[in-house]
């Protein structure tokens, strides 16, 4: 299940995580994050032991967002070993994250 989470620092978050993470940045204003929902939550049951998604708030984390050049809501953004290594702009059904995620894990 994505959780939203409270943390101190981003890279504590992944530089603790042995999965690979995939961090929704979204804002609860935008129609395309909320349709993202519950196609992350479905890919998050499916996936639960190979990823860890993360949801973040670019409203209250803002500097976070300027910092990894968040320019259009949903961006998703999958981290290994705490390095990005592809990004997602726009809405995209699970079977295609699914299969866009899979080279990573």
């Amino acid at each position: 299940m994505a959780v939203q989470k409270q943390f101190s620092s981003f890279e504590e978050l992944l530089s603790g995580s042995d999965l690979p993470v995939l961090v929704d940045f979204y804002a609860t204003w935008c129609g395309p994050c909320q349709m993202m929902a519950p196609i992350l939550e479905q890919v998050s049951g499916q996936m639960k032991d190979k990823l860890m998604v993360v949801k973040i708030d670019t409203d209250k984390y803002e500097q976070l967002a300027s910092q990894h050049h968040i320019y259009a809501l949903p961006t998703l953004v999958l981290f290994k070993n705490g390095a990005e290594v592809d990004r997602i702009e726009g809405v995209i059904q699970a079977a295609q994250l699914i299969d866009r995620v899979q080279p990573y894990l």
